[in-house]
């Protein structure tokens, strides 16, 4: 599943330039696939869970790079980066908005629904405005954890509607995404000087959380051939990552958090992906 030249090009200005520039700096596209099924009227609830998901990682994505550009980490890849995470924000609004037209979802998730989008029109003001400032920084930061909990809100309400148990391993699976971007986030913050006990506290916490949940979905009874050989490519990328996070925060240091993180964030994707099918074969 692959993200199809229509979106790339709708969703990146410029895109041929773009492209190069985010290979050249080793920043890797990820496998976005459900996001370029638009001619979908409805979806089903694996997709939906997939959907809302990367709601969590695209608001820490998009405070990512807000602080990328501030710091001048690869900021040319960083506008880039926070142009396709708007752009997939308001593709997923309009796919899951069709299920609560269609009457598909109950009344509390259509209210979450809501609150998602309202959150996130918050953090696109937000980093509208030019990164001059440590404190526009922090202030984003602080409107996408907000609208980072509104979002595990409805993913949680959408998996308890699946009632099956694979639909846990797409949600865990998809918050691994969420999970690369908060902790490339914060070391970036920290790298700011935002050097709070929080901040310091989240980031090892993250990292626990990212080792766990490989171990529990290595564990899981839903394994096909491609899902183990992702989940071993998963591993990898995870050592890559884990290792530029303890780097020191120089110009090297930064370089490697933003290309790994973007390299994780690819293979969880299509790790999500993965589960999301197994799901979906699950469900009917």
């Amino acid at each position: 599943m692959l993200l199809t030249r229509e979106c790339v090009a709708e969703a990146m200005p410029c895109q041929r330039r773009a492209v190069v520039q985010w290979v050249a700096a080793g920043v890797l596209l990820p496998t976005w696939a459900t996001w370029a099924t638009g001619a979908q009227a409805q979806m089903g609830l694996s997709g939906a869970i997939n959907y809302a998901g990367w709601f969590r990682a695209l608001s820490q994505r998009m405070a990512k790079a807000y602080c990328q550009q501030y710091l001048q980490v690869l900021p040319g890849a960083a506008v880039d980066v926070l142009g396709l995470a708007r752009k997939m924000v308001l593709t997923g609004n309009s796919e899951l908005a069709r299920g609560m037209q269609t009457g598909r979802w109950p009344a509390d998730v259509g209210r979450q629904l809501e609150e998602v989008q309202k959150q996130f029109a918050l953090l696109n003001q937000l980093t509208a405005t030019p990164p001059t400032q440590t404190a526009l920084v922090v202030a984003a930061s602080d409107q996408a954890d907000r609208t980072l909990l509104i979002a595990q809100t409805v993913t949680e309400s959408i998996e308890k509607l699946a009632q099956a148990p694979s639909a846990r391993l797409v949600n865990l699976a998809g918050r691994q995404r969420m999970l690369s971007q908060r902790l490339a986030k914060n070391y970036f913050l920290s790298a700011a000087k935002v050097d709070s006990k929080v901040v310091q506290a989240q980031l090892a916490a993250d990292a626990a959380d990212f080792r766990q949940a490989l171990q529990t979905l290595k564990a899981a009874p839903v394994s096909t051939p491609a899902i183990r050989s992702e989940l071993e490519l998963a591993d990898s990328q995870w050592l890559f990552f884990d290792s530029a996070l303890r780097r020191p925060a120089d110009d090297a240091g930064l370089n490697a958090v933003a290309t790994t993180s973007e390299r994780l964030l690819g293979v969880m994707d299509k790790l999500t992906n993965l589960y999301e099918v197994a799901l979906r074969e699950v469900l009917g």
